[in-house]
Protein backbone atom coordinates (compact mmCIF):
# COMPACT_ATOMS: atom_id res chain seq x y z
CA UNK A 1 0.00 0.00 0.00
CA UNK A 2 1.24 3.39 -0.81
CA UNK A 3 2.54 5.03 2.42
CA UNK A 4 1.93 8.82 0.28
CA UNK A 5 -0.46 11.71 2.26
CA UNK A 6 -1.38 14.97 0.85
CA UNK A 7 0.04 17.58 3.96
CA UNK A 8 1.76 21.12 4.54
CA UNK A 9 5.10 20.94 3.81
CA UNK A 10 7.13 22.32 7.40
CA UNK A 11 10.48 22.88 5.14
CA UNK A 12 9.92 24.21 1.99
CA UNK A 13 6.96 26.57 2.27
CA UNK A 14 6.29 30.41 0.89
CA UNK A 15 3.10 30.94 3.18
CA UNK A 16 1.45 27.91 4.21
CA UNK A 17 3.24 25.10 2.76
CA UNK A 18 0.56 23.70 0.59
CA UNK A 19 2.40 24.14 -3.01
CA UNK A 20 5.13 22.09 -1.90
CA UNK A 21 2.68 19.95 -0.41
CA UNK A 22 1.13 19.35 -3.51
CA UNK A 23 4.09 18.86 -5.18
CA UNK A 24 5.87 16.31 -2.99
CA UNK A 25 2.75 14.36 -2.81
CA UNK A 26 2.82 14.74 -6.90
CA UNK A 27 6.67 14.09 -7.13
CA UNK A 28 7.12 17.53 -9.49
CA UNK A 29 8.83 20.70 -8.73
CA UNK A 30 7.42 22.85 -6.39
CA UNK A 31 8.00 25.60 -8.36
CA UNK A 32 6.03 24.37 -11.09
CA UNK A 33 2.98 23.64 -8.73
CA UNK A 34 3.14 27.53 -7.46
CA UNK A 35 3.35 28.60 -11.01
CA UNK A 36 0.07 26.96 -11.75
CA UNK A 37 -1.70 28.19 -8.50
CA UNK A 38 -0.29 31.91 -9.38
CA UNK A 39 -1.87 31.35 -13.24
CA UNK A 40 -5.12 29.93 -12.05
CA UNK A 41 -5.39 32.85 -9.70
CA UNK A 42 -4.85 35.75 -12.42
CA UNK A 43 -7.17 34.10 -14.92
CA UNK A 44 -10.35 33.65 -12.99
CA UNK A 45 -9.47 34.45 -9.38
CA UNK A 46 -10.04 30.36 -8.44
CA UNK A 47 -6.38 29.50 -7.51
CA UNK A 48 -6.64 32.15 -4.49
CA UNK A 49 -9.69 29.99 -3.19
CA UNK A 50 -8.52 26.42 -4.14
CA UNK A 51 -4.68 27.38 -1.44
CA UNK A 52 -6.54 28.72 0.94
CA UNK A 53 -9.59 25.95 1.00
CA UNK A 54 -6.27 23.57 1.09
CA UNK A 55 -4.34 25.53 3.31
CA UNK A 56 -7.58 24.66 5.78
CA UNK A 57 -7.93 21.37 5.25
CA UNK A 58 -4.88 19.83 4.41
CA UNK A 59 -3.00 18.62 8.00
CA UNK A 60 0.60 19.60 8.59
CA UNK A 61 3.51 17.67 8.54
CA UNK A 62 4.52 16.45 11.39
CA UNK A 63 7.49 18.16 13.18
CA UNK A 64 10.77 15.78 13.18
CA UNK A 65 12.38 17.51 15.76
CA UNK A 66 11.98 16.48 19.27
CA UNK A 67 9.91 17.85 21.98
CA UNK A 68 12.09 17.72 24.88
CA UNK A 69 14.14 21.00 25.50
CA UNK A 70 17.77 20.63 25.87
CA UNK A 71 19.40 21.57 29.12
CA UNK A 72 23.10 21.55 30.67
CA UNK A 73 24.43 19.77 33.89
CA UNK A 74 23.97 22.85 35.68
CA UNK A 75 20.43 23.09 35.40
CA UNK A 76 19.99 19.49 37.18
CA UNK A 77 18.20 20.00 40.45
CA UNK A 78 18.91 16.74 42.70
CA UNK A 79 15.93 16.33 45.13
CA UNK A 80 16.85 16.63 48.58
CA UNK A 81 20.17 18.34 47.52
Amino acid sequence: MNDKRLIRSRNNRMFFGVCAGLADYLNVDPVIVRLLMVLLTLWNGVGLLVYFVLAIIMPQEADATPKANAFNEEEIVIKGS
